[in-house]
């Protein structure tokens, strides 16, 4: 795929253009020199993954904290702080080579809305209850969702941006072994939403699955 245009990302993107070019030129300048993304996604920045990420937002609650699973490079969490700078977006990554630069990153783009925390999901951390979890390529929906119960309110969300594959995750949470604990925690079946975003570019795909 060729590169976007210029005209087109910053009609999509608006007045949150300059920091997302900003965040991008960190991604394939640092950011692969420092091991966060592979070199060859230098070439599909915006298409697979900034504008991918963009697409979440048009989902997400526009009210509460946001909490982003497994942050790594910022994908989707620094991506949702540019466009939600009114909300508060928590960083949650277990590495501390990635949490050093998720800090970096929120310092260099001027996000006062971002904290970065280390740890995992599922260990005690003194998290605030969180009105929705994000999560992109961490890991697959079944884990995702038991991941995400302790942290969410109830009535809060997971959103997880997902590929190719994703109704073979979801039927695994409907009929696997994960059926009993699902249907404790979480008050209705997972659903899919595409998310239109650029034309020439394939809307994203989130699953949303609400807690009760």
């Amino acid at each position: 795929m060729p590169p976007l245009p210029l005209s087109q990302l910053e009609n999509y993107f608006g007045d949150y253009y300059p920091k997302m070019a900003q965040f991008a030129s960190l991604l394939v300048g640092p950011g692969i020199e420092r091991g966060l993304i592979g070199p060859r996604e230098a070439d599909r920045i915006w298409e697979r993954h900034l504008v991918n990420c963009a697409g979440v937002c048009t989902v997400l609650p526009t009210t509460g904290t946001l909490l982003d699973l497994g942050s790594g490079a910022g994908l989707p969490g620094i991506v949702i702080a540019i466009m939600r700078p009114a909300q508060q977006i928590l960083l949650l990554e277990s590495l501390l080579r990635r949490t050093i630069w998720l800090e970096e990153v929120a310092t260099t783009l001027d996000l006062p809305n971002v904290t970065v925390v280390r740890g995992r999901a599922g260990e005690t951390l003194k998290l605030p209850d969180v009105a929705a979890v994000t999560a992109r390529a961490v890991a697959p929906l079944s884990k995702l969702l038991n991941w995400s119960a302790p942290i969410l309110k109830p009535g809060g969300a997971l959103y997880a941006i997902k590929g190719e594959g994703v109704t073979a995750e979801i039927e695994e949470v409907s009929e696997g072994h994960t059926a009993k604990k699902y249907a404790k925690d979480w008050k209705l079946p997972p659903k899919i939403v595409e998310s239109e975003t650029i034309p020439t570019i394939t809307p994203t795909t989130t699953v949303i699955t609400t807690r009760k």
